[in-house]
């Protein structure tokens, strides 16, 4: 099993975006990650609703060896109720069974309600 300590990171980007969709800030990700060669660590992604935004930040190590990540999101549908999540948890678990290599993940809710699944997996 790997060294937790190779998990930790302190250095930070935030990329922002227009709207709900990961795809355009995906690609800058992973662009960011290959040009410094990177260790990307962690991601994050909030949907700021009132200024129509997406806010994605990165969390990774310069201080050892770069890899190439790929960013994909997962539509996971709305959720009728937060009481009972079982069932979104099944959507997780489907949405990233079909991934290889993921290293981390978010979620975020658009306004309209929408569950999206954002993975950070090894290329």
């Amino acid at each position: 099993m790997a060294d937790v300590e190779a998990q930790v990171h302190h250095q930070f980007k935030v990329f922002t975006g227009a709207g709900a969709d990961v795809a355009e800030l995906a690609s800058e990700v992973e662009r960011f990650v290959r040009e410094r060669q990177i260790a990307a660590k962690s991601i994050g992604v909030e949907f700021l609703e009132g200024a129509d935004k997406l806010v994605f930040t990165l969390g990774y190590r310069d201080d050892e060896p770069g890899y190439q990540v790929r960013i994909t999101s997962r539509s996971l549908g709305v959720v009728d109720g937060l009481d009972d999540l079982g069932g979104l948890e099944s959507r997780m678990g489907e949405a990233a069974g079909n991934l290889a290599g993921v290293l981390c993940h978010e979620l975020f809710v658009t306004g309209s309600g929408e569950f999206v699944m954002v993975f950070m997996a090894k290329a």
